[in-house]
């Protein structure tokens, strides 16, 4: 059963312990152990350029970290530099545990920005490209409360560097939709209320059917009243276009409504993520546009580049704590003794080492996961066999940079209708305080339209070839075509002459040949995979899992699903030492009070094999 008391956001259980000269370092951790240090210089020399040791411990402390010491049994190698792995950096090393970071590419993982390569001239820096741009929805709660607890220089925190956008919309045959981003309920919240106000918010009246959009919002509303066993027994196994019987009803009612609550909302596919997932997501984005919850604004996104505004403070507050890092470190097994892990092998520069600690983080992407669970690990836990039947798609970016800014919308927009479900984002609006041609490229470039592609194996308009089929040339010019069919006077709007330059995500490679490949997939939440996803603790006493594909609240492989891992994954390594330390703190998504009843009565009407209450019209036109 899920919590439907929702904790207050921002709150947190652990704070570091001022000591009397205001540092910020909690004394009772300055603990002996200074051995650990000094295995920790052989480890680094070995991955990085010096002779190979038997079982180091960790990379040397970065320079700028105090001579931290820690107690015995509290060594913990991390397997990952994205949003899992420094999560869980972050709560053990707050805990006073020696914590060291492997990662084989680039820290932030997903989440980090790409600089442009040589494009910055006169002092300033190159262009900012990215994975895919950042979204931080309202009801995200376990992220920020991290963020709330990196400090900036200056003063401040990494979470007042969050912009709230005005509206989400999207642009469908030439006319933009703009979804409510604010709102209130009249009176008692209940089913009726919440149907009217997404039946006057979702305004699409004229675009499709009536009685279809009406069918749409009480599918909603069967949703949000659904008890836990009929969305993780029924919705779960249900595509999201399969719940709203996609196939029954007009081009209009797919392409506006189905398609657009998917792709802007998660940038997901509607036939291929189940309906609990994306009901989910409805939900908690209707709570945070109501302000309910304790959430916050609906959309929101950073004021700066992400290495900028959030991951160069994350790792610079990380070393003041004592973790230290190792780049160019990839995992290549983790190897069984007595039913536990006894070492880890390593990859650097020059050749490999073994890497011993008391805990084993593995906190890589599903894809790189499951080579790394060998026959040795799945004799401990056969359970984790079933990560291989998880399944990853590609949803990466592309960045347009402009010669003067371009406002498709105050937010996140989507291009309904349009086959390779593009969404973006105007980021110089939101980073404000920054002048961009000052800052960025060779001064000529004034914006930067940040695009996420989500469709990569559907035909285009301009080529009528897949994304993952078109060089890179291709893929600019077809998704300048998409967008220019999508909004009003789209070639007058997106025209050549503002254009400066574009990017794609490097994790794509050989495209246009046979051999193109991406680097960097999502999970994906296909019906049925709730069952298949592990929790953080698994049965090999000292491993442990923090990436998007471990179960958790948000049920959806994003920055939060990864933070709640790690958390967990901090957790559980607490529980398995002893340590007599305050857990770090899970928060749950919002359930109105009000709909207990309802919940409890859908849990019954489930077990009787009766349908929801609300589900009871039969799309069949009128």
């Amino acid at each position: 059963m899920e919590d439907r008391n929702p904790p207050q956001a921002g709150s947190r259980t652990n704070e570091p312990t001022s000591d009397e000269n205001g540092t910020g370092v909690d004394r009772r951790k300055f603990v002996t152990g200074a051995i650990a240090a000094a295995g920790a210089v052989a480890a680094a020399g070995a991955l990085a350029g010096g002779t190979a040791h038997a079982a180091p411990t960790a990379p040397a402390f970065h320079r700028s970290a105090p001579a931290r010491r820690f107690a015995a049994g509290r060594r913990v190698a991390v397997f990952g530099g994205g949003m899992g792995g420094l999560t869980t950096a972050q709560e053990l090393a707050e805990r006073g545990f020696q914590v060291t970071v492997y990662e084989r590419k680039a820290w932030g993982g997903k989440n980090r920005s790409i600089p442009v390569p040589d494009t910055g001239t006169g002092g300033r820096k190159d262009l900012p490209g990215e994975h895919g741009f950042r979204f931080f929805p309202g009801f995200y709660q376990n992220l920020p409360d991290t963020m709330s607890r990196i400090p900036l220089p200056g003063g401040g925190n990494v979470a007042q560097n969050l912009e709230a956008g005005k509206e989400v919309s999207a642009y469908y045959n030439g006319t933009k939709v703009v979804l409510p981003a604010a709102g209130s309920i009249e009176g008692t919240l209940s089913p009726e209320s919440l149907l009217k106000f997404l039946s006057t918010g979702i305004n699409v009246l004229g675009k499709v059917p009536a009685w279809e959009v009406g069918y749409f919002l009480q599918k909603m509303i069967a949703f949000v009243t659904s008890g836990p066993k009929r969305r993780y027994r029924q919705w779960e196994n249900l595509s999201f276009a399969q719940f709203v019987n996609a196939q029954k009803f007009s081009k209009g009612y797919n392409e506006l409504l189905v398609d657009m609550f998917t792709g802007t909302l998660v940038a997901a596919k509607a036939d291929k993520a189940n309906a609990h997932t994306m009901g989910k997501m409805a939900e908690a984005w209707v709570y945070s546009t109501l302000g309910l919850g304790g959430y916050k604004e609906p959309d929101r996104l950073l004021n700066a580049p992400t290495n900028e505004s959030f991951i160069d403070p994350w790792m610079n507050h990380l070393r003041s704590l004592g973790v230290t890092f190792q780049i160019d470190a990839t995992l290549e097994r983790l190897n069984v003794q007595d039913k536990k892990i006894a070492s880890a092998t390593v990859r650097g520069a020059n050749g490999t080492a073994e890497v011993q600690a008391d805990y084993y983080v593995l906190a890589v992407p599903i894809e790189r996961a499951v080579p790394l669970l060998n026959d040795d690990i799945l004799a401990v836990d056969p359970g984790l066999k079933s990560l291989r039947e998880l399944t990853t798609d590609w949803m990466n970016g592309i960045q347009i940079f402009l010669r003067q800014p371009l406002n498709l919308g105050n937010g996140h927009v989507a291009y309904a209708a349009q086959p390779w479900a593009l969404t973006s984002i105007n980021q110089a609006q939101f980073w404000k305080g920054t002048d961009f041609s000052r800052t960025y490229g060779n001064g000529q470039v004034k914006d930067c339209l940040s695009m996420c592609i989500s469709a990569w194996d559907v035909p285009g308009i301009l080529y009528g070839k897949p994304a993952r089929e078109c060089t890179h040339e291709e893929i600019f010019n077809e998704v300048k075509a998409q967008l220019r069919k999508a909004i009003p006077w789209g070639p007058i709007v997106i025209n050549d002459a503002n254009i400066h330059s574009y990017f794609i995500d490097p994790a794509i490679t050989g495209n246009g040949t046979p051999d193109v490949k991406n680097d960097e997939p999502l999970l994906i939440n296909l019906p049925g995979s709730w069952d298949k996803r592990p929790e953080a603790t698994t049965a090999v006493p000292n491993l442990f899992l923090a990436s998007d594909y471990v179960k958790a609240d948000i049920n959806l492989a994003t920055m939060e699903g990864a933070n709640e891992a790690g958390r967990k994954a901090a957790n559980g390594i607490l529980e398995a030492s002893g340590v007599n330390e305050p857990p770090a703190k899970l928060f749950k998504m919002y359930l109105p009070n009000e709909f207990k009843v309802f919940y409890d009565e859908d849990d019954r009407r489930f077990d009787r094999g009766e349908a929801n209450i609300f589900d009871l019209w039969d799309p069949v036109k009128p």
